[in-house]
């Protein structure tokens, strides 16, 4: 691959559509490459990638045969821009990194992105704990996975627990123990931590622990009967009941996970059902022959997007920071799909192979994910037209002239004034928007310590300044159409102030308050200039605005307990320059603690391996300053 690729840009145009498009072909050669397609506010439009620029171009160039969608998005462009590349696979690459960025409207969009959770067995330990991980790779041991989501790791671990009896604790808990812990006497660890277990029975336990994740569980399971037998010859009853209750846990884990294939050791199965201009993608996770838990997706479908150019969009997308498995089967023949074999072998070091299976098992496993990905969709539209009555039905409530695309809900979080932070949730005709949650730390700059005014004063502010420096003319999608404050109308009164000398005082708020004897079902809503009012006891609209009140209050008391946690674990050490962890472990494994690093002399400190006479100072004058 080339390491830059050469862009062209080609903007100015009077024209529009075909004719706009028509003239970028005199100067377009065969290369590959990736083209956008921009409109007359020079918003990106669409990316896409082309084995030949000139031919791909030439496509749209023609007045008829396209799309409902395609000739929306041509009519639409007034520029385009090009980036040629040496290789398709660089310009498939380039597209999917311009996409990410630029989010185009006529593109197909993974707006779900999270990362998935793994079962970690690390090395680095005499006596393995077997634990939930996420995230990169740092620490060296056996990582399987993905699984679908957390609760499926933690069943999986809970039943691994039974059958192998490995700890769960932390190193420092493991380190402290004199006794064994609950899990012990139920039966669910084998207490390493005060010896009960020696190093190379645990160790076996690992491996047997290693060996069921990599799919060989049979062999475990005959071994344990095996042993199960010996016990009850020799009359040891107890452990006999022991390993007749591993066997029975293990054999619960093989029937939890439901799909088990045979012919497949490792596969993401995708299939996507589309319906109404709606797609719902389903994932499907097989390892070691066993099913770990699937996944549904939405993805915006770029103004109607077909079954395979949406697989397409979506793999591309989807292990852009996941590891690929060996074999992707899909419910759709994609386009180019050697093109996306030959770009997730790349990621993955290895070969990939992409398929749609016909017929065998394999085609089972696509059937069941695209059974799966029709009932998920049908679940999803009929709780988006009762959240689109909810929302007419707020908005006939408030008095506002629609229904809200976006709602933003705040609440402050502090005890006597300290640890403050205020919250922002999101929701809108799909629910919660958990993506766009805020959270913001309050600086507190002349304030006094639990004025609510004076918090809700700077959330609002830093909120709506960014909006404003951000998208001043109110084209996208993150500015609100609603504003839920938790307060009366004195909280109401300021933030319509706030609101005024912002210049966004057009945007409706309304202030939710807890009303008589703080019950719930008994709120006071409040406008700025008007009366409070009420809704009636059983009213739907009262229900939804107190989920919204409670999601911001369960958002901001989360938020408001990790940063007093993290104040609390706060070290004299933390800040200072110079002093990094290695160093900072370096002075309290010398002295003991941080209290005796600041009762230290300057000698003292340069006893330190890494610390310098200068830092030495700086360390001194920092802790005798606080």
């Amino acid at each position: 691959m080339s390491d830059e690729p050469e862009e062209i840009i080609k903007t100015g145009s009077e024209t529009r559509g075909h004719a706009c498009i028509q003239s970028y072909l005199k100067t377009l050669d065969k290369s590959p490459g990736v083209y956008r397609m921009l409109n007359e506010k020079s918003e990106v439009l669409y990316v896409g990638k082309a084995r030949n620029l000139r031919a791909r171009v030439s496509n749209y160039a023609r007045p008829s045969g396209h799309s409902a969608r395609i000739a929306r998005m041509i009519s639409e462009t007034t520029a385009m821009m090009f980036l040629t590349t040496r290789t398709e696979t660089e310009a498939l690459l380039l597209e999917q990194n311009l996409i990410k960025q630029l989010k185009p409207r006529y593109n197909v969009l993974l707006r779900d992105d999270k990362s998935f959770p793994y079962i970690l067995l690390p090395k680095d330990h005499a006596f393995p704990q077997l634990r939930k991980h996420r995230g990169r790779r740092a620490t060296k041991g056996s990582y399987f996975g993905p699984f679908a989501s957390a609760g499926a790791v933690n069943r999986t671990l809970n039943q691994l627990q039974r059958v192998f009896l490995l700890r769960n604790c932390t190193d420092s808990v493991f380190n402290s123990r004199t006794r064994p812990c609950l899990l012990y006497q139920i039966k669910r660890c084998s207490a390493p931590c005060v010896g009960y277990i020696s190093e190379r029975d645990y160790a076996g336990l690992v491996a047997d622990a290693e060996r069921f994740l990599s799919g060989k569980s049979t062999k475990i399971q005959a071994q344990l009967a095996e042993e199960m037998g010996k016990a009850s010859d020799a009359m040891e009853f107890e452990r006999a009941a022991a390993l007749r209750d591993r066997i029975r846990a293990l054999t619960n884990v093989q029937q939890n996970q439901g799909i088990n294939p045979r012919s497949v050791a490792e596969a993401d199965v995708i299939s996507v059902h589309l319906e109404k201009g709606q797609a719902c993608v389903q994932v499907f996770f097989i390892r070691a022959n066993q099913s770990w838990g699937n996944r549904d997706f939405y993805p915006a479908t770029g103004a109607g997007a077909e079954e395979p150019e949406i697989l397409e969009a979506f793999l591309g997308q989807f292990y852009d920071s996941k590891e690929p498995p060996r074999l992707v089967l899909l419910s759709h023949e994609i386009e180019n799909t050697d093109l996306m074999g030959a770009l997730l072998s790349e990621r993955a070091g290895r070969k990939v192979e992409i398929a749609t299976p016909q017929r065998g098992e394999k085609a089972e496993l696509v059937e069941n994910a695209l059974r799966n990905a029709r009932e998920s969709l049908a679940r999803r539209m009929a709780q988006n037209a009762a959240q689109g009555r909810m929302l007419e039905a707020l908005a006939e409530a408030f008095g506002l002239e629609g229904p809200p695309a976006r709602i933003e809900v705040y609440d402050n979080s502090h005890i006597q004034g300290t640890d403050a932070v205020g919250a922002m949730i999101v929701a809108g005709a799909d629910g919660f928007i958990k993506s766009q949650y805020r959270k913001f730390n309050i600086r507190g700059d002349g304030l006094t310590p639990g004025d609510d005014f004076g918090m809700m004063k700077e959330v609002l502010t830093r909120r709506f300044e960014r909006l404003l420096k951000e998208d001043p003319d109110r084209q996208g999608e993150t500015w609100p159409d609603l504003l839920l404050i938790d307060g009366g109308a004195g909280q109401i009164s300021a933030v319509a102030g706030i609101m005024a000398d912002l210049g966004v005082d057009d945007i409706p708020v309304v202030g939710v308050a807890k009303g008589i004897d703080r019950d719930a079902g008994k709120e006071e809503f409040h406008r700025p200039g008007g009366r409070p009012f009420a809704l009636r006891h059983n009213d739907p609209v009262l229900y939804f605005i107190q989920r919204l009140r409670d999601e911001a209050h369960r958002f901001a008391i989360g938020t408001h307990r990790a940063k007093r946690a993290k104040s609390v674990s706060a070290s004299p050490l933390d800040g200072i320059a110079g002093v990094g962890p290695g160093r900072k472990r370096a002075l309290l494994a010398h002295f003991g603690s941080a209290k005796a690093v600041a009762r230290a002399g300057l000698s003292d400190l340069q006893a330190v391996d890494g610390i310098s006479e200068a830092l030495a100072q700086v360390i001194h004058d920092h802790l005798n300053e606080r």
